[in-house]
Formats: C-alpha cells, structure tokens, sequence
C-alpha cells in the first residue's frame, strides 16, 4: 500500500511536501567531475574536490523578453552534450506529484529561451525528454505523446487515441501509487523512435469521490481506480517512429488485462527493448528482450515466489527508471530476494549467465551508483543492526567480499548519493542521539572534502532507548521507546503505541527524529508519557525476505498479532500503566490501531486511527493482490484481516479521523465502519475534514487542527504523568 509514507516522514512537520517529477537527487555533469545546482534563480556548477564555482545560466537568461520576468525554476534537466537545458516550470500535481507543468528549452550556444508545447494547455506537458541527438524534443500532454523539432519549433502528435481511459506515455493512478511509474516512454538510441505503455483503463470502474465545498453545487470527482479483486488496467508497450508517427506493438505474451509490466528501457543494442513482466499476482517475473522492428518477445530470466516479488521502486525512492547496464551492455545487474536475501546478481543480456554479487546472509538496502570502468557496484546494507544503514561496494567482475566504506566508528544511517562514477559523494549521517551533519567525501576511502555546515551534537542524556522485544512466541522486533522526562521507575506512566505494521514501511530507524510523536501538539516526554513504536514481522526490514514474506496472506491479522503480543511484554514492566495505555497510527497504522483497539481490548483502551482501511476489499488491487492473493480464492483471509469484522470488540475510546477527498483510502472506509460500529451498539467520536486528500494536510490551518484534536483527544482519554 504506497499510502505508507504519508504517516511517519512526511508528517513529522505536520504537512506534506509536493515533489518535483523524478529524477530528484543531485544533478551530476556528464564526466561526474562535478555538478549542477539552483541557487538565487540561476543554475550554478561545483567543481570536485575544489568546490569552485561557476555559473552557468544567469537570471537574465532565464528572463522571459515578453514579462520581463525570470522563471521560477521547479526543476531543471540538461541535454547530453550540456548545450541545452530544460527549465520546469508552472508546476501542478497529479495525485502524489507535480508532473505536470511548462517546459521552456535554453539554447546555451545561442541563448535563446522559448517556451515549448505553447500551442498545448498550459501547464500540460509531462516528462519533456531532449532526444540522444539533441535534435528534438518529446512530451506527454493530455495522454497523448508529441514531439518538436528544436530548431523548426514544429510539433507533431505521435498519438492521437489519448484521453480518457486510454493513457499513452504515463500511467493511471494504481501503476502510479503501488509501481511508482510515472514517466512513461522512452528516446530510442538513435533518436529515431520512442517506446511507451499504453495503459487501457476502459474496463476500470469510476470510484467517484463527493466534493461539496468548492462550489455551492456539489460535483463528482471520478478516479480510475481498481478495487481487490477487479482486474487491472489493459498494458501493453509500443514503439512509434517519429517520421511517420506509426506504433509498432511488441507482442508481449500473454492477457493484457492479467499482467504487469513494470519496467520498459531500450537496451545498449540499437532494435532491442527489455522489459520486466510480472504476472497479475506479482509472483512471477519474466525479463524479456523485445525486438523493436517485428515486436516478437523473447523471456531471458524469470523466476517466482511463494509470496510476491519487489520490484526496482521498493529500493531506488519509488522510482523504477533506468536499467543497470554494465560491460558495454553485455551485461546488466538484478536485485532479487530468490535466495531468501535481497542480493545483487549479475547477468548476461542473453540470460545465459548468472553469478551473485552481494554473498551472505544480509540485505541490500539500495543500490548506490554502478562504476562500470572500474569494476564496482556500490549499495546500501546493514548486515548487524536493520536499523541502520550503511555504505558497501563490492566487485563486478570477481569475487570479492563487500567492502565496508562507512566509517566503523559512526554507528547509525548512513545516507549518500554517489557519483556515476563513484569517485565523490555526499553523505548524510545520523543516530538517535546524533544530529545529522551532511558532509561531501571521496570515495573509496571516504575522505571528507567538504565539512557539514553543522556539527554532529551528541545527546548523551537522550530520553530515548531502541530495544529489542521478544513475545511469547520468541519474534524478536526492534523498537525505540522514549521515556517521560525526569523519570521515576516507582512511578506507573500511560503508554502510547505508535504503530504502521504492513509491508510499505518501517518506523523503527536509528536515526536522529526518528522517533517523534508528530500528531502531538507539544512534548509528550515532558507531559509524562511513555511512547514506543515496534516493527513486527512483515515490515520491510532488512531481515531477510521470511521475514517480510511471513505476513502474506496475514495483513492485519499477523502483524495485529506481533505488536499486541510485542505490547503484553511492555506491560509487564512495572513502571507501565496497564489501564491508561493508547495506540494510533495513519493510513496501515490506522487500520492497525482499529484491529487491535477491536481484537486486544483487554490491552488498547484507547485509539486514535486517521485515514484507515477498515475494509480491505475496498483498496486498489495491486498492493492487496500482491500482498493477500487474490480475494476471488481466499477471500476469507480479506474478511478476517479487516478491521469493520472486529468492530462489534470495541470496549474502549475510538477517535477517526478522515479527509473526504481520500483518493488513496477512500472515506468510503470509514463510512463502512460507522455504520457497523452503529449497528453494534458502539460509541466513539470522528472528524472528517471536507476535500482532505491522504496528507490530510490542504487548506489554512488544518495540519495544526488534527494535531490539538489528536493531542486533545489523548489526554482526555489517556491522561499523562507519572502516578
């Protein structure tokens, strides 16, 4: 369920940030000596290691001659040979993120600034690419794929059947949300074709949401969106040639209705595309290599899971772009958990060959930066501890042991962005205890070449402790606990669990804001309260894929299970108030917060559960069918797993909270549940917040009103300090 990280990051400063179009991150030149960045409205490069500077594009040159004006720059892209740049601008968000927007094309040889698409809808165009030959340019605009001559200004629509339902060269909301796709074609090599999905959402029922305050007169605001158990959008990946704007199809086997195809690049090979099909439980994979003149598909490697299989956006910031090509194309790099690890495989182009990068019985977190010439890959691990973080890099092209680069001494996250060609990075470190400092380093040896503004401070005197807790049934789970402030064991305290389980996220990080109670208006230490999150099995830490896989089937039932077992060893500590003891949790934590306010009354007395899932049948098919089957053979599973079964075991203080125009977890959710908590006979108290999406964070004031109202509402019902 990508509704995963709209609870614990994004909300620890009680608003939601909307996110220029990927690729984010650092904007390296093409030779990785440096890189480019926006500073003052104009684009300036740093040299590495000297950090010289020099500017690139003044803000006279990103003067619009009509206004008199300079572009307000959201996001900006250069050419290959760097004599062109792109400047994103005027952006709106679809759904998650600001994809859509103007583009305006700087000629660096000529300085020439002028807008492109400008026939087109402002703010319309989508994912601007500059062809390899820097000749052209191609965009998405209302779903159909156009492409302009940069020195002609002519534009030509490469699809015309866009609109609607039909979606060519993006995705709908489901691909989006649960795949992280986005941007939806690609440049062929030679600049003289370009691939894209077609998404076919026709048979996708309209789930219309209500909107009734922006206007005097109600309106419908329809969402393509698939329920559990509706069969997903038709996909299918084509190649239009520029010159007479003809679609070749590839002739991916198998239903179009029935199968994913979550990755799609062309391959070093000038008439190849390769593609990543996963089947519609997402237990299989197939990589294939598609021949863009007749479109036949070849399968080089596949596998299957008893669970499901992740794809690239689960560890690369939920983006799935791009391809790992390494040797010329000759070979590529894989991630795959068929070991029962997540490990680095390579393989060759044909599938012939297949040998394992990253041995041992340890994760990968993420793959870092690939230095192709010098023969290395660099990820992201943490073998010991699967709350932290920290950098390796291993050989290519023999086998070697992993090679520990961050410093043995900082233990913690560790956080980089590395150059393409692995020579510098930028490194952010933490823990719980330590502020974080941002430092530029080279690398291999991990030299600092530039300090961090700030310097690391350590809280030896933090209240916070992380903590293992083993149950009953001996799962050991980490977790942070943070105790009241001038603690006094011979007191008894209340206890507020914060909670997520489910397999988008975890909330137990050793790194410094980690632990936070964002939906507390104040200090919840200094009021005298203890807080605790746990991560039981199922949540993607870095324990092995049994671990994460355990709760297939299991969502809502297993991971219930874990912290309300997790919960029975806390209440064993003597300091601990067993009749004032809280849980809340947003989005999967509030559907955790009502199964286990409903199932373990005996332990939760009071809850709070914003934008929850009360019914799973109601959420998108992807993430349910990936994570519980298919509900057409095991609904009972769905059934049992959702919170609105169990309403009639509310004994305790219930407080929901919804955003009306929830696209994400529709209020649908929680108008199910009122109903059934009515027709039990029981009493709790809601806040819906009109046109809220999941952030529940649009309009004036309303971060800060269901902050006091969450604060308000446990300290009514869950009264602070020791005892």
């Amino acid at each position: 369920m990508n509704y995963r990280f709209s609870l614990f990051v994004v909300f620890t400063i009680c608003s939601i940030i909307v996110m220029a179009q990927p690729p984010k991150g650092i904007k390296w030149n093409t030779e990785s000596t440096g890189y480019y960045a926006q500073e003052g409205g104009e684009i300036v490069f740093y040299e590495l290691p000297s950090f010289n500077k020099k500017t690139i594009v003044t803000k006279s040159q990103l003067t619009i001659k009509e206004t008199g004006k300079p572009l307000t720059v959201r996001n900006f892209f250069f050419s290959n040979n760097e004599q062109l740049l792109l400047i994103y601008t005027n952006s709106k968000k679809v759904w998650r993120y600001d994809t859509k927007g103007d583009y305006w094309l700087l000629n660096l040889k000529t300085n020439t600034l002028r807008q492109l698409g400008k026939s087109l809808p402002s703010s319309s165009l989508m994912f601007t690419k500059i062809a390899p030959n820097n000749q052209q340019v191609a965009y998405v605009s209302n779903q159909n794929i156009y492409v302009e001559n940069i020195e002609t200004t002519k534009i030509v629509q490469l699809t015309k059947d866009g609109g609607g339902k039909i979606i060519n060269g993006t995705f709908d909301w489901a691909y989006e949300e649960e795949f992280g796709c986005r941007d939806g074609f690609r440049w062929s090599n030679d600049s003289k074709s370009i691939a894209y999905w077609q998404i076919n959402a026709t048979n996708i029922k309209y789930f219309l949401m209500m909107n009734n305050t922006d206007s005097i007169y109600s309106f419908n605001q329809p969402v393509e969106y698939p329920k559990v158990g509706e069969s997903p959008s038709a996909c299918r990946v084509g190649i239009v040639n520029i010159d007479n704007a003809k679609t070749t199809w590839m002739n991916v086997p198998g239903d179009q209705q029935q199968h994913y195809i979550t990755r799609m690049e062309f391959t070093p090979n000038q008439n190849q595309l390769i593609i990543q099909q996963l089947n519609r439980k997402q237990n299989e994979s197939r990589l294939m290599l598609l021949n863009t003149l007749n479109g036949d598909a070849k399968t080089i490697f596949s596998e299957s899971d008893n669970a499901w299989i992740d794809i690239k956006s689960r560890w690369n910031d939920d983006n799935p772009a791009g391809w790992e090509f390494i040797e010329n194309g000759k070979s590529f790099l894989w991630v795959s958990e068929k070991d029962g690890w997540r490990h680095i495989y390579k393989i060759s182009i044909d599938g012939k060959n297949e040998s394992l990068l990253t041995k041992g019985n340890y994760d990968i977190a993420s793959i870092e930066a690939i230095d192709d010439k010098n023969g290395f890959v660099y990820f992201s691990a943490s073998p010991e501890n699967a709350t932290q973080k920290y950098l390796y890099r291993v050989s290519i092209n023999n086998e070697s042991k992993a090679e520990l680069l961050s410093p043995k001494d900082q233990k913690g996250t560790h956080s980089y962005q590395v150059s393409p060609n692995g020579m510098f990075a930028q490194h952010r470190f933490s823990n719980y205890k330590t502020t974080p400092i941002s430092e530029w380093i080279s690398l291999p040896n991990h030299a600092i070449i530039k300090e961090s503004k700030q310097k690391a401070t350590i809280q030896n005197n933090s209240n916070i402790e992380y903590i293992t807790i083993t149950t009953e049934d001996k799962v050991t789970m980490d977790a942070w606990v943070i105790k009241p402030t001038n603690f006094d064991s011979t007191k008894k305290y209340p206890v507020v669990f914060y909670v997520y389980t489910e397999p988008g996220a975890t909330t137990v990080s050793d790194s410094y804001g980690n632990p936070n109670s964002f939906l507390y208006a104040g200090d919840m230490a200094a009021d005298g309260y203890i807080h605790i999150s746990i991560d039981g099995r199922g949540t993607p830490s870095l324990k092995g894929a049994a671990w994460r896989k355990s709760i297939y089937k299991k969502v809502g039932i297993l991971n219930i299970d874990d912290q309300a077992k997790a919960a029975k060893e806390v209440l064993k500590w003597k300091y601990v108030d067993a009749n004032r003891v809280a849980v809340w949790g947003w989005s999967g934590g509030g559907s955790t917060t009502l199964n286990l306010l409903f199932k373990y009354p005996e332990i939760y007395k009071t809850g709070i559960a914003v934008a929850p899932v009360t019914n799973r049948l109601t959420y998108d098919n992807i993430y349910e069918e990936r994570y519980m089957g298919l509900p057409q053979e095991n609904k009972n599973d769905y059934v049992q797993a959702s919170a609105i079964t169990h309403a009639k075991g509310l004994k305790g203080n219930l407080l929901i909270v919804h955003g009306t125009g929830d696209d994400n977890v529709h209020y649908q959710n929680t108008e199910m549940l009122i109903n059934e908590l009515v027709k039990q006979g029981k009493q709790f108290q809601m806040m819906s917040y009109p046109n809220r999406t999941h952030s529940i964070s649009e309009g004036a004031g309303t971060s800060m009103h269901l902050v006091t109202l969450c604060t308000n509402y446990l300290k009514q019902y869950c009264p602070s300090g020791g005892k």
